[in-house]
């Protein structure tokens, strides 16, 4: 639908429970943004985009985003500290007093629907309090055209009032916010947070186990892109392993940085209709298209202006280091059209490993992803959190398990199954350091870690000969085009071999430590994958 156009068809949320509100039913990108100027909620930037706060929470809130137990997921769902059961009476309940509290009041509404692929298609209606969150909507989810809205159907409803404030004694959640999804009635509920991630991760869980469970599609958190040739790339990785800068390549197009499916037709499709992209310590230098995508219908959050201007101080984390940019996918210049790639055949996984064990590139067998896909692996720098004075350790499975509703091996089956169906390569980058852990090693240059990727994506390491790492047993290549050979293993680099050697087996150990929970649910060519410590 045009930014810019009106829409008159009116609607009523008595089905729901929501009655005498006054609607505000799909308005523009450039209304919404105006209403929240106009509120007070919003202050308008620089470059025309505008900024908002989130109030008490600036990012999620993992601990308070549960699962209605009932006869759909009670046996299907992976329970505990990741996905916390709900009681349906309690959420029947909590609704209640939800649709009660919206009733009279001012709501905004939006119509839209998530998976770019038309055969996998889900339609949403939000419900939210204020007008930017229903703009973050907008941007975040796909938008359909004005036609579509004749006779749009909502499969899901997202409801979400931060204002909300639970009880826990009476009401079931741990403190006053909560995301709950109910896969039964087919609603995300999310009260007391302000936090717009929040809405978007509630529906990427509820995909999450919709698509592996009722269509036979993998979910993804990833980001893809596609070559001129038609080769689809993906790119797992958690924060700071360098994901979406890697995917935002001038010489392919982007499907989108975030969340994906991976069909049994062999077909990638992106989640989402925008981007939600990280600000902090953001430069046009460095992040050139998500810099540019920061103007008119972009919202940033939680971010500090310079003093005594609207300009941005993307420096400046006084309110939170989780600063953050939304923008409709338009806002990139270089897009796959719909969202859809065809015949993916590189995956990589993204590492910024600070120990400096892991080899810039390796390739790894199909038992090798999976293990390393359920371990998520990444290593936290000293000096990032309080406490932290070396590095650590940081495994998450499925490279997002905050999302995963099943059991991570579910999803690792999945995966190993298409990528010796679709013969795709699959390759670990560490964009982390080499020489050394951190304090005494340096990162590996961004240079030379998008000329591996190139090399991989241009099949230049196909021939070239190949060495196993000792621990890891995965294969590191011994020559790359543009890329001086005496990186490539990382045992070269350190001065100290004999440390290497010590190091390598401590973090081959604590992969396996991490595995325990998963090893008997995996199976014998997954374990295989596992470090020979």
């Amino acid at each position: 639908m045009n930014n810019n156009t009106p829409f008159t068809k009116s609607i009523s949320l008595n089905d729901l429970g929501i009655e005498n509100a006054k609607i505000h039913y799909q308005l523009s990108a450039n209304e919404l943004h105006e209403m929240t100027l106009a509120l007070g909620q919003g202050i308008e930037n620089s470059t025309g985009a505008l900024a908002v706060n989130t109030g008490e929470f600036t990012g999620r809130s993992p601990e308070d985003r549960f699962i209605v137990k009932d006869s759909i997921t009670k046996d299907q769902v992976w329970w505990g500290k990741v996905n916390i059961p709900f009681d349906p009476a309690a959420f029947d309940s909590l609704y209640k007093k939800v649709t009660k509290y919206l009733s009279n009041k001012e709501v905004f509404v939006r119509d839209s629907y998530v998976c770019a692929d038309p055969n996998y298609r889900l339609n949403i209606r939000v419900i939210t309090e204020t007008p930017w969150a229903n703009l973050f909507c907008y941007n975040m989810f796909l938008r359909p055209k004005m036609e579509e809205l004749e006779n749009f159907s909502a499969e899901w409803t997202l409801i979400c009032v931060p204002e909300f404030i639970a009880n826990p004694a009476t009401d079931g959640t741990r403190q006053s916010n909560f995301a709950i999804l109910d896969f039964t009635k087919k609603i995300v509920l999310i009260g007391g947070t302000g936090y717009t991630g929040e809405m978007k991760k509630g529906i990427f869980s509820a995909l999450n186990f919709i698509l592996p469970v009722d269509k036979n599609a993998l979910p993804m958190h990833c980001s893809a892109n596609v070559g001129d040739n038609g080769d689809t790339a993906i790119f797992f990785g958690l924060s700071g392993t360098g994901k979406t800068t890697l995917s935002a390549d001038p010489k392919r197009k982007l499907i989108g940085d975030d969340e994906h499916g991976w069909t049994s037709e062999n077909t990638v499709f992106n989640f989402e209709g925008g981007c939600y992209a990280k600000v902090v310590n953001l430069s046009e230098e460095n992040e050139p298209d998500i810099f540019r995508a920061i103007r008119k219908g972009a919202i940033l959050e939680n971010v500090v202006f310079k003093k005594g201007t609207n300009e941005v101080d993307f420096q400046d984390t006084s309110i939170t280091p989780n600063t953050r940019v939304s923008y409709p996918i338009n806002h990139i210049d270089n897009i796959q059209a719909g969202s859809i790639g065809k015949n993916p055949k590189n995956i990589f996984f993204l590492t910024a490993d600070s120990f400096g064990i892991l080899p810039p590139i390796s390739r790894l067998t199909p038992g090798q992803a999976a293990y390393h896909f359920i371990s998520g692996y990444t290593a936290k720098v000293a000096g990032t959190e309080a406490g932290v004075t070396e590095p650590q350790p940081n495994f998450s499975a499925c490279f997002g398990a905050p999302f995963m509703p099943l059991h991570p091996t579910k999803y690792a089956e999945m995966l190993s199954k298409k990528i010796q169906d679709a013969n795709v390569k699959v390759w670990l980058i560490n964009t982390g350091w080499t020489g050394g852990a951190y304090g005494t090693g340096s990162r590996m240059k961004l240079k030379y870690t998008r000329e591996m990727i190139t090399a991989a994506l241009n099949g230049e390491l196909d021939a070239v000969d190949y060495r196993n790492h000792v621990i890891f047993g995965i294969a590191i290549p011994q020559s790359c085009p543009n890329v001086p050979s005496e990186i490539l293993n990382p045992r070269n680099t350190w001065e100290d071999k004999d440390l290497y050697d010590k190091k390598a087996i401590e973090l081959g150990q604590k992969f396996k430590a991490n595995f325990a929970k998963f090893e008997e649910f995996a199976n014998a060519e997954i374990m295989a994958g596992a470090p020979q410590v």
